[in-house]
C-alpha cells in the first residue's frame, strides 16, 4: 500500500511541471503554445545538470570533436524542438488539422497509394526526430490511415496523455509487447499502413551501425515487410520556416533483400537525415547504453 501510493506521488511530482508548462500557455493561439513549450524545454537543457549531462554524453560520441559551446547550442536547440514536439503530441487532434503547415515530396507517397488502393498492408519507418506525427497527417490528407507503434511510459500520466494525444492522429495504436505484435500483424494482413519508430534501443536487436556508431537496433519492421510482401517507406517530418512548418519526404521504398541489409539502410537514412539537422532528433534515447552493456 505505501509503495504504490509512494509511486503515484512521485508520477504527480514528475508530471507536475508539464502540466504547469501547459496550462501557463493555454490561453494562446496554437503555435504560440508550441513556441513556449519549446522556449521552456530549452531553458531546461541550458539550466538542469542531468539533462545537460545526459544529452553532452550522447552527443560527444557522435560529434567528438565538437566544441563545448556549440554542443550546448544544440543540446538547447533540441530542447526547442522537443517541447514543440511534445506539445503537438498533446494535441494531435488539431494538429492533423493544420493541412497549411505540410508540404509532402518524395516517391514513397505514390508507393503507398498503390498499396493501399489494392488493399495491401505498408510499413512507414521513421525516428524521434523532427515531427514524426507531421508524417500521419500527410497520410490522412490523402484520405488513408496509419496506425502506430508505441512503447507506453511508466508514468501513467505521460502515458494517458500521450496515448489519447497519438489516437487522433490515426489507429490503431499498438503497445510494444506480444499482445500488440499480433494485432500488428493482423492489422498488416487485412492492408493496413502502420508507422514504427525504428531508433529506440532494443536489448534483443542487431548490432547496425547508427550514426557511426553500433546500435542495438531491431529488425522487425524489415522482417514483417519481407514476409508479408509489404513496402517499407522511410518518411521524415522534417521542421521549415522557424518551425512553424513541415517538409514530410517519403522516401523511395526500402529494396526487399533480408532484415539486416533493409534495416542497416534505414538506419543510413535517418543518420543522414539526423547529421543534416542534429537538433531535430532527440538525443536522449540512450541509443548506444545496450552495446556497452553487452560487450
Amino acid at each position: 500500500m505505501f509503495t504504490t501510493t509512494l509511486k503515484s506521488v512521485l508520477h504527480h511530482a514528475r508530471y507536475f511541471p508539464l502540466w504547469s508548462a501547459l496550462t501557463v500557455f493555454r490561453w494562446r493561439a496554437f503555435d504560440s503554445r508550441s513556441r513556449g513549450l519549446g522556449t521552456t524545454l530549452a531553458m531546461v537543457m541550458r539550466w538542469f545538470p542531468p539533462a545537460r549531462r545526459r544529452f553532452d554524453r550522447e552527443a560527444k560520441k557522435v560529434f567528438p570533436n565538437m566544441k563545448r559551446s556549440a554542443r550546448a547550442k544544440l543540446g538547447q536547440n533540441m530542447g526547442r524542438h522537443m517541447g514543440r514536439t511534445l506539445f503537438e503530441l498533446y494535441h494531435d487532434a488539431e494538429f492533423q488539422t493544420q493541412h497549411h503547415k505540410f508540404r509532402t515530396s518524395g516517391p514513397g507517397l505514390a508507393v503507398l497509394k498503390e498499396a493501399n488502393a489494392v488493399g495491401k498492408g505498408a510499413i512507414i519507418v521513421s525516428g524521434h526526430f523532427g515531427q514524426w506525427e507531421a508524417i500521419r497527417a500527410v497520410i490522412k490528407m490523402h484520405g488513408m490511415e496509419s496506425g502506430g507503434v508505441y512503447r507506453p511510459h511508466n508514468n501513467r500520466h505521460y502515458a494517458r496523455r500521450i496515448l489519447a494525444g497519438i489516437e487522433a492522429g490515426g489507429k490503431p495504436i499498438l503497445a510494444t509487447g506480444r499482445v500488440g505484435t499480433r494485432a500488428l500483424v493482423s492489422h498488416l494482413r487485412g492492408g493496413g499502413i502502420i508507422s514504427i519508430l525504428l531508433d529506440e534501443k532494443q536489448a534483443d536487436g542487431v548490432r547496425i551501425p547508427f550514426l557511426g556508431l553500433d546500435a542495438l537496433t531491431s529488425l522487425s519492421a524489415a522482417q514483417l515487410a519481407l514476409k508479408y510482401d509489404l513496402p517499407m517507406i522511410p518518411a521524415y517530418g522534417i521542421r521549415i520556416d522557424d518551425g512553424n512548418a513541415f517538409r514530410v519526404v517519403f522516401e523511395t521504398p526500402i529494396p526487399h533483400t533480408d532484415s539486416i541489409t533493409m534495416t542497416r539502410a534505414f538506419n543510413d537514412s535517418l543518420s543522414a537525415r539526423i547529421i543534416a539537422n542534429p537538433e531535430q532528433w532527440y538525443w536522449m534515447l540512450k541509443r548506444w547504453d545496450d552495446v556497452a552493456m553487452s560487450e
